[in-house]
């Protein structure tokens, strides 16, 4: 037996918490529009995941949050990011589809402790998730964030003052 799954030392090295956000979002996108079943969610979700997970595998360094965010980014700039279109031809949707359900212009950042979006090229940018980055701890998940993982609660960007 091997025993590669030992103790890890430093910082929580899964993209569980990152990775669940940002298919969540997506999702959240897709489930919007109404057009997609609760099924095909579930398998575009487990599709997804799967893809980010391989994408990122390489490509996640805890110790350096962002080094690499570029090519963890998730973007849709009139041309489709190929990871969700890949999950989303496991559920039958087309191109043209996708580019109806979700936004034209979208970029997601996928970075260990903090998953963010921005809709339209100069939108607000929004924080999905975000955990406090251990000094030497293991970085276990408060109960708060892991009551706020799953549950949409308007982030701070939401409320911004409109000048008339």
């Amino acid at each position: 037996m091997s025993h590669r799954h030992g103790p890890r030392r430093g910082p929580r090295a899964d993209m569980v918490p990152e990775i669940a956000a940002a298919v969540g979002f997506v999702s959240s996108l897709l489930r919007t529009r109404g057009c997609v079943s609760e099924q095909q969610l579930q398998v575009f979700s487990g599709a997804l995941r799967e893809a980010l997970a391989e994408h990122y595998r390489h490509h996640w360094f805890p110790e350096k949050p962002f080094k690499g965010s570029g090519y963890r980014c998730i973007r849709i700039n009139h041309k489709m990011d190929p990871i969700i279109s890949k999950a989303a031809s496991q559920i039958g949707l087309s191109l043209p589809q996708l580019y109806q359900l979700l936004p034209s212009e979208l970029t997601l950042w996928v970075d260990p402790y903090e998953v963010s979006y921005r809709i339209g090229e100069d939108g607000s940018i929004c924080v999905l998730y975000e955990a406090s980055r251990p000094p030497s701890s293991y970085g276990m998940l408060t109960c708060k964030n892991q009551m706020m993982l799953g549950r949409t609660s308007p982030s701070k960007n939401y409320i911004m003052t409109v000048s008339s």
